[in-house]
């Protein structure tokens, strides 16, 4: 029983850590898992690109989703292991949700081993993901933001206490977005939380604005807002502002995200690869994980 599903990556328009309200935008690079079921009692992962990698929350992934669809795919008692192993084009601990985009094709490959993937919600195939993040411990809120992005396509805002999704924009932020990924990591579960939310005023300015649609402005103040409270250079976004319509940190960082016009983000990646690290043009996705 092999299935094969692959998840995109997303940016951030709002930091989930200081209220819980997060949303985000899924961008065209790619995570793709292959998942095996076999009669095995335990579940092994592997991570191609980084094999020393922690690979407990694509095992999680597994675990639950036999769990939780074992009765809808009639699935035999011996069912209960198998193996996962993921590609990935997202750079890890980069805040360009790696981890999401990793449960996301993971559920969704193991649902395609079932049989299942095209007759299951994708929203309850996402918080399947979500649970397995939480059960990992690589996420403080449980990333239904980022989760959601990746897993439907466009722009989600999610109430991430309640599991919630409270708005689904496919249209999103336009074409194309510009990413720079300095070439150090930031840990999503090692963030100051305290720091977070002590700017939660700010992070309910950027909520209305997000549900107003008003999306690169909203990505424009988190990106300041949480850049103070992380202790981020507020360089990257004062260099992309000339150009684009809306900048700002991704995630907890290190990698910043710009959205607005081709030859706009064009001149912003110019300005950022004088910068250590990567900077690239990308493709904003209105569609979101399938199988393969």
């Amino acid at each position: 029983m092999e299935g094969r599903a692959t998840a995109p990556a997303a940016g951030t328009i709002l930091n989930a850590l200081a209220t819980g309200t997060g949303a985000a935008f899924a961008i065209d690079l790619e995570t793709t898992a292959t998942v095996e079921l076999d009669g095995s009692e335990d579940v092994s992962g592997t991570v191609g690109s980084a094999p020393d990698a922690d690979t407990t929350l694509i095992e999680r992934c597994i675990e639950r989703t036999l769990e939780h669809y074992r009765e809808a795919a009639d699935l035999e008692a011996s069912i209960r292991g198998g193996t996962v192993a993921t590609e990935s084009e997202v750079p890890l601990a980069s805040g360009l949700k790696s981890s999401s985009a990793a449960a996301n094709a993971t559920v969704l490959a193991t649902l395609d081993a079932l049989g299942l993937a095209d007759d299951v919600d994708r929203l309850e195939a996402c918080l399947i993901g979500v649970e397995a993040a939480r059960d990992a411990g690589v996420t403080v809120t449980g990333a239904l933001d980022d989760a959601s992005a990746s897993m439907l396509g466009g722009v989600t805002i999610t109430d991430n206490t309640e599991d919630r999704l409270l708005e689904h924009d496919r249209a999103g932020l336009g074409d194309h977005a510009a990413i720079y990924t300095p070439p150090e990591q930031s840990f999503s579960a090692d963030a100051d939380v305290d720091a977070c939310k002590r700017i939660d005023s700010m992070a309910t300015l950027v909520a209305e604005l997000a549900l107003d649609g008003r999306y690169a402005e909203a990505m424009t103040v988190n990106g300041f807002a949480f850049c103070g409270a992380l202790e981020c250079s507020t360089q990257p976004v004062l260099e992309a502002l000339p150009d684009a319509a809306g900048v700002s940190l991704s995630g907890t960082g290190p990698s910043y995200v710009a959205v607005g016009e081709r030859n706009a983000l064009e001149r912003v990646c110019e300005r950022w690869r004088d910068r250590p690290g990567t900077a690239r043009l990308v493709r904003t996705r209105t569609d979101g994980a399938t199988t393969l």
